[in-house]
């Protein structure tokens, strides 16, 4: 008896072994992927110049998978180390708390979802696995046990004077990297407005309205009605705006887009994606769009991969940045990787000074090229994080 017994206890085991142990690195690995396909030849030139850079990454989804953020990873796209060696000031680094089956650019429902599963393979606290709130503020503790861990090489940006704390470490020490939170799709907010003060308090300074699917505040670009802001949505933009958090337009529906365009009263931020101009893909802004960013004083932030510019090749990413340069001005490009969030790429963040030689070949000048990869943002960060009172106060 105690033989037969024990024998399915093993199988069981084992078992649990390979869901827990083996299954959340391997899913990540294979949905995180580096193309391995040829990396323009990097001039000295170009290596200097990077080197002096502040560089900013409006958007990764590095928090989503199970592993430390201090720890070098053989898999994915980033953490601390390769930020480090890719001279990244600060990374903005996304909660993802809700994703379809079977996603895709189109069209999708909101009633399935991926993430759940993971919650139980990564063994996350029982609290998440019903709770897209408590997935924010679970990704949030891992930004802030990130943080502590780091020896102060890794610093969290909620304030303004943060920001300016980290800049000036980074004079005497360029290994120090800031981490920000942000939010893609405020579905986590689960329909209740007390819950954004529950994500400010966790840290939580950027949001967009929605991900691959219609929720409570509007319509997505890859919904199925693909509408615009529900009052509950337009009633968050205006409380967002008042704390200090930066309102992001990407996946949000095009209608929804240009409500929030209409209603800004702050700068606002495309965090991730293209330009159709470039890549004719339905995630991407138009130019219409582009100049209602624009028009915001606001960002928009140009990514690596397919969806985003019909390549991974770097020359792609810079041909996106030149078009939104040549129609609104230098002041309104940035970088937007979407690292870690199911992309292929061609290189991972140790290895921007990619962006940096693609853009010098496309003929962008020294200026232009420090305010892509890091001061336009640098910019509009300082200011959005300001309460709306305390800056209508400074002015």
């Amino acid at each position: 008896m105690r033989k037969k017994f024990w024998i399915p206890l093993t199988l069981i085991g084992a078992a649990a072994i390979g869901f827990f142990g083996f299954l959340p690195g391997y899913v990540e690995g294979s949905m995180n992927a580096v193309d391995g396909q040829p990396l323009i030849k990097v001039s000295d030139e170009a290596k200097a110049l990077h080197k002096t850079l502040n560089i900013v990454d409006l958007h990764s989804d590095t928090l989503m998978w199970n592993r430390d953020l201090g720890d070098r990873a053989d898999r994915g796209h980033m953490d601390l180390p390769r930020l480090q060696e890719g001279n990244v000031a600060l990374q903005l680094f996304s909660s993802v708390t809700k994703t379809p089956k079977g996603q895709n650019y189109d069209g999708n429902g909101a009633d399935t979802d991926n993430i759940t599963l993971l919650t139980f393979a990564q063994l996350q606290p029982v609290k998440t696995w019903r709770s897209l709130v408590e997935r924010s503020l679970y990704h949030a503790s891992k930004r802030d046990h990130a943080v502590t861990g780091s020896d102060g090489k890794l610093q969290a940006v909620d304030k303004a004077q943060q920001l300016d704390a980290l800049l000036a470490a980074r004079q005497k020490d360029r290994s120090t990297v800031g981490a920000m939170l942000t939010i893609e799709g405020l579905h986590n907010l689960e329909g209740k407005a007390e819950n954004l003060d529950r994500l400010y308090d966790a840290g939580f300074r950027m949001a967009g309205f929605t991900h691959f699917f219609d929720n409570e505040l509007g319509g997505s670009m890859h919904g199925l009605k693909k509408g615009g802001l529900t009052p509950f949505g337009r009633d968050i933009l205006r409380r967002m705006e008042a704390k200090g958090m930066i309102v992001d337009i990407a996946h949000l529906s095009h209608a929804g887009v240009a409500e929030v365009l209409a209603m800004a009263k702050r700068p606002v931020v495309s965090s991730h994606g293209g330009v159709q101009a470039t890549c004719k893909v339905n995630r991407n802004l138009t130019d219409d769009e582009v100049r209602g960013v624009a028009k915001t004083g606001g960002i928009i932030g140009i990514g690596y991969w397919e969806g985003a510019i019909c390549s991974t090749d770097p020359r792609a990413a810079a041909k996106a940045m030149k078009h939104v340069r040549d129609l609104v001005g230098i002041q309104h490009v940035a970088l937007g990787s979407d690292y870690d969030g199911a992309t292929t790429v061609r290189f991972d963040t140790s290895q921007l000074a990619q962006v940096t030689q693609a853009l010098m070949d496309e003929g962008f000048k020294p200026d232009e090229i420090r305010a892509v990869m890091g001061e336009n943002a640098l910019r509009v960060i300082r200011a959005g994080l300001v309460p709306m009172e305390k800056a209508a106060t400074a002015q």
